[in-house]
C-alpha cells in the first residue's frame, strides 16, 4: 500500500552537536503532540471515517507523519552523534544517555516515554477530525517553541518545514470535517421495495 522513498522530505545536515537541544526536540518524536502519536492516531482513525475523502486524508497525513517522525529522529541523532562524555555531561544529556545511550527514543522533553494513552481514536468522525485539527495546532505551537530555542540554521530550516506541514494538515482536516458534515446533513430517502424487486 505504501511506497518508501529513501530520502527525507527536507534535507537535514546538522554540523554542530547540541545535546541540550536534542533533549528538547525529542518531544516531537515521542512526546504528547509528537509525530509518532499523530501517525498512530490518524492511521487508526481512518478505519471509521464515513467518506472516502476523509479516509484518504487520514491515510495520507498519517503516512506523512511517519516521514516526519523519521525527520525528527534524524535531527535528534545528528545533534547527539559523536558526543564525548564531557559534552554529554555538560549538555544535560546524561540522564537520557544512561537510559538510552545515543539511540533515538520516543519520549517527551520532560523524559516521559511515549504512550498510546496520549491519543484517541473514538470512532465518531466529527470528534476525531476536530481532535486532529487541535492536535495539528498543538504540534505547530511546539515547533514554534523549538525554533525559538535555537539559532542554528541547520536545525531551524527543517523545523520550519515541519511547522508549515502542521498548518497544511490543519487545513486538510478542516476540509475533511466539512465534507463529513455535508455527508451527515444529506437527507437519505429509501424507496420501499416492490414485490418484483424482492
Amino acid at each position: 500500500m505504501w511506497m518508501y522513498d529513501k530520502k527525507l522530505e527536507y534535507p537535514i545536515l546538522i554540523k554542530n552537536p547540541n545535546p541540550a537541544l536534542a533533549k528538547l526536540i525529542v518531544t516531537q518524536y515521542g512526546g504528547p503532540d509528537g509525530e509518532l502519536g499523530a501517525a498512530v492516531r490518524y492511521l487508526s482513525q481512518r478505519f471509521s471515517m464515513l467518506t472516502p475523502q476523509a479516509r484518504a486524508t487520514l491515510n495520507d497525513i498519517g503516512t506523512e507523519e511517519l516521514g516526519h517522525l523519521e525527520m525528527v529522529g534524524t535531527i535528534v541523532r545528528q545533534l547527539i552523534e559523536g558526543l564525548s562524555d564531557r559534552e554529554i555531561e555538560e549538555g544535560g544529556f546524561a540522564p537520557y544517555y544512561v537510559d538510552h545511550g545515543l539511540a533515538v527514543y520516543p519520549m517527551s522533553a520532560g523524559g516521559v516515554p511515549f504512550s498510546a494513552a496520549t491519543l484517541q481514536s473514538l470512532g465518531d468522525p466529527i470528534t476525531d477530525l476536530t481532535e486532529n485539527m487541535a492536535a495539528e495546532q498543538k504540534a505547530r505551537s511546539t515547533y514554534e517553541y523549538l525554533i525559538r530555542m535555537t539559532d542554528d540554521p541547520d536545525v531551524i530550516g527543517p523545523l520550519k518545514f515541519l511547522r508549515e506541514r502542521e498548518i497544511v494538515h490543519f487545513q486538510r482536516f478542516g476540509e475533511s470535517l466539512g465534507i463529513v458534515q455535508d455527508y451527515l446533513d444529506q437527507k437519505r430517502v429509501f424507496a420501499p421495495q416492490t414485490a418484483c424487486e424482492s
